[in-house]
């Protein structure tokens, strides 16, 4: 019983080291196991709940951002590497959704993945020049949109930056960015 107890803790650990983002719900669903156990265990293995996770990693990351306001990002800056990648995370809550088809609304998406554009740039003052998108399946209420964005390419005052957003199983959004930088902000 002991066994059993350390290898679905060690798993627990595992999963999350993988998926930072999980509930305790689908971790329970993961592993066969009730909400509460996985409660004890992440308490055990002293493992914050998703909602601390969170918003620890985003006290880590916010000090660095330069282009744009915190406050301007859609989502919750999750893991930044300045001038190279960086991660977000939007929940679709009722209020992004269109009430006839319960699906989200474009424009959530695209915000996210252009302010996380934005916020990975080593530049005081950026826009965006130029935007492809390609919506690839609709989103719904509940839905975890997890955001990856990687500079590509740097030419001049001109960064490359594409952006992918998937739910948990499978990408949903993607954007290719030309985002113009100035060298110094305009107050």
């Amino acid at each position: 019983m002991r066994q059993q107890k350390l290898v679905r803790q060690e798993l627990l650990a595992e999963k999350l080291e993988e998926k930072p983002f999980l509930t305790d719900e689908e971790l329970a669903n993961e592993l066969n196991v009730s909400v509460q156990t996985i409660r004890l265990d992440r308490l055990a293995l002293n493992i914050p709940e998703l909602r601390v996770r969170i918003r620890r990693m985003a006290e880590d990351v916010n000090p660095r951002i330069k282009a744009i306001e915190r406050a301007d990002i859609v989502g919750e800056l999750i893991d930044l590497d300045l001038g190279k990648k960086g991660i977000s995370l939007l929940r679709i809550t009722e209020d992004m959704v269109f009430r006839k088809t319960q699906i989200a609304k474009g424009h959530f998406m695209f915000s996210q993945a252009n302010s996380l554009a934005l916020a990975i740039l080593d530049a005081p003052l950026a826009v965006t020049g130029v935007a492809n998108v390609k919506y690839k399946m609709p989103v719904r209420v509940g839905e975890k949109l997890i955001a990856k964005a990687e500079v590509v390419r740097r030419r001049a005052n001109k960064f490359f930056v594409h952006v992918r957003i998937k739910n948990e199983t499978e990408e949903v959004f993607r954007a290719k960015f030309i985002l113009v930088s100035k060298e110094e902000a305009i107050l």
